[in-house]
């Protein structure tokens, strides 16, 4: 299985949001996180395999990120900023499912998710804005692996 997990672009702070610094999921992408995401968007939609499934958190900054994909999506609460790793492979259905699953969400559970996965100290692992760690299961001698096939950012691209 194949879990592609990709970080929202930049969003502004929040103190810049209009209701003064209240509301986190509100918080909107800037001009630059707009140009990050039409460009990650543009390079995942040349690689996602037929089938993929995506996943989005409900935060509006997350869900323009998915929208610059142009596929169809779905919101859930579990990949809110304050969600858990374990709701995140919940979501993906990971390892279990056939197909892949594309989650766009947040740091800190990004991270996390990518360091329990591959056996890191959580605090090893930050994702950039805007970018994508493509993560996948196998079965090699026996014996289940997490492997990276690739990490892409959008300054790369």
């Amino acid at each position: 299985m194949d879990l592609i997990l990709w970080r929202h672009a930049e969003a502004e702070d929040l103190e810049e949001t209009e209701d003064g610094g209240g509301a986190d999921l509100s918080r909107r992408l800037t001009h630059k996180g707009e140009r990050q995401a039409a460009r990650m968007a543009s390079w995942l939609d040349r690689q996602l395999p037929d089938g993929v499934r995506v996943f989005s958190s409900p935060a509006v900054r997350t869900e323009q990120t998915v929208i610059a994909l142009g596929r169809k999506y779905r919101l859930r609460d579990e990949l809110r900023p304050d969600g858990s790793v374990d709701g995140l492979l919940s979501v993906a259905q990971w390892p279990e499912a056939r197909q892949a699953a594309l989650i766009v969400g947040h740091q800190p559970t990004l991270g996390q998710t990518v360091a329990h996965l591959l056996g890191l100290q959580e605090a090893e692992c930050s994702i950039r804005k805007g970018a994508v760690w493509w993560l996948r299961q196998r079965e090699k001698n026996g014996r289940l692996q997490t492997v990276v096939l690739t990490v892409q950012t959008p300054e790369l691209l």
